[in-house]
């Protein structure tokens, strides 16, 4: 069964092409600079190279159209005729409290996605370009959507609420929702393969390292606790992003600095975190490289460590124990130095790390802590793409099956 995956930002799509039987992707790439000059189509098989096309792609449904017809070029595609794709998996960043797990897209499944557009005004109006564009190119192929929030639709309410008068929840539904739930999930699951367990037997604590950074609390199978919030913003210091933060801070700064609420959230957002201590990057590579030469390069890496330790720290507790720490993301798969200097220190927990395991380039799973640790540490590639590519199959397969 072949499955076209599908991630629609405001001015880019970015796409794979699975064999979902085998699992394996078949082609990639993305449209960027979409309704802009000089828009361009990056495309690679996974046999040939890389191939690259401008042109002029006014909006989304032109780009698909795009991808499609690359993917069926004589030179350049994998499929022979539109009628080998199956169905299209799409990712939508925000799906409220209405979806604990993936769906398949009928008209009420969109009425919802819109209604969280309040949650997510960035994200889920172009997720509904894609969606919307599929509709008008493939209309009789079905589409499913996967949703970043939804693992963590399993938080206990005392993890997702917060402090503030319950009537904002009832009518606005401010609580924590969490992100970054596919790769959460995926490597939840794989570590428990890794590990030999059934998930429903571990206690992990997953961390998603990127340019966007989070936590995940997750007691057997089930995430529990996580550390973005309402937004992306909550939780770890990320590349850009503040991360937790005294709430009255923006005020007094919006007060001292005379900011709009658009210039706080932009400083916020845009203008903190990693980039915003060091003033020199928001990459950690290049926050590495000044790590020795740099004092606010070394305080930006040092506070990133130090949070992330905390939240270990932190979710150990409120599952009342732990059997492996996984690190996966850019970050996470990539940095044995913030490896390193985030688990210095939690020896108590039993996290014995193997500095030269640690240390290894090697892109693949593994273990690197020392045999006798008695909490596993793990660094596993995430892979979203095929988490939405076999949701994607399943619903089809079951709906296929419920006639």
């Amino acid at each position: 069964m072949k499955i076209l995956v599908l991630n629609s930002g405001s001015s880019s799509v970015k796409y794979q092409m699975f064999d979902a039987d085998e699992q394996f992707c078949l082609a990639k790439g993305v449209v960027e600079r979409i309704g802009m000059a000089g828009a361009l189509l990056t495309h690679k098989p996974h046999d040939r190279d890389v191939v690259r096309l401008s042109g002029e792609i006014l909006d989304h449904k032109m780009a698909i159209e795009y991808v499609l017809s690359i993917m069926l070029s004589k030179n350049h595609g994998v499929i022979g005729n539109k009628s080998e794709i199956a169905a299209v998996g799409h990712r939508v960043v925000h799906g409220g409290e209405a979806f604990s797990g993936s769906v398949l897209i009928k008209s009420d499944v969109i009425k919802e996605i819109a209604r969280c557009i309040d949650f997510a005004p960035l994200h889920n109006p172009p997720n509904l370009k894609g969606i919307r564009a599929v509709q008008a190119i493939l209309p009789d192929i079905p589409q499913v959507a996967v949703f970043d929030t939804a693992f963590h639709q399993s938080m206990p309410e005392h993890a997702y609420m917060y402090g503030l008068p319950y009537v904002l929840y009832k009518r606005h539904g401010i609580r924590r929702y969490g992100f970054h739930g596919m790769s959460h999930r995926f490597v939840s699951n794989r570590a428990a393969a890794l590990l030999g367990k059934p998930k429903a037997e571990l206690k992990l604590i997953t961390c998603h390292l990127g340019n966007g950074a989070s936590v995940a609390a997750v007691d057997h199978g089930k995430s529990v606790d996580t550390s973005m919030g309402f937004t992306p913003l909550e939780g770890l210091l990320m590349g850009t992003r503040s991360g937790d933060i005294d709430p009255a801070i923006v005020l007094h700064i919006m007060n001292k600095e005379e900011l709009s609420m658009h210039e706080a959230n932009t400083m916020l957002n845009k203008h903190s975190g990693i980039i915003g201590l060091s003033g020199v990057s928001s990459d950690m590579r290049e926050i590495e490289e000044e790590y020795e030469n740099n004092n606010r390069a070394k305080l930006a890496h040092d506070v990133f460590c130090y949070r992330l330790k905390k939240y270990i720290g932190a979710y150990a507790a409120a599952m009342g124990g732990l059997d492996a720490v996984v690190f996966t993301g850019g970050i996470g798969e990539n940095s044995a130095m913030v490896r390193r200097h985030t688990l210095k220190g939690l020896e108590f927990l039993g996290i014995l790390l193997d500095e030269e395991k640690n240390s290894s380039p090697s892109t693949d799973e593994r273990g690197i802590c020392k045999p006798e640790s008695k909490v596993n540490v793990l660094v596993i590639p995430t892979n979203e793409e095929l988490v939405i590519a076999m949701d994607t199959k399943r619903i089809v397969e079951e709906s296929a099956a419920a006639g």
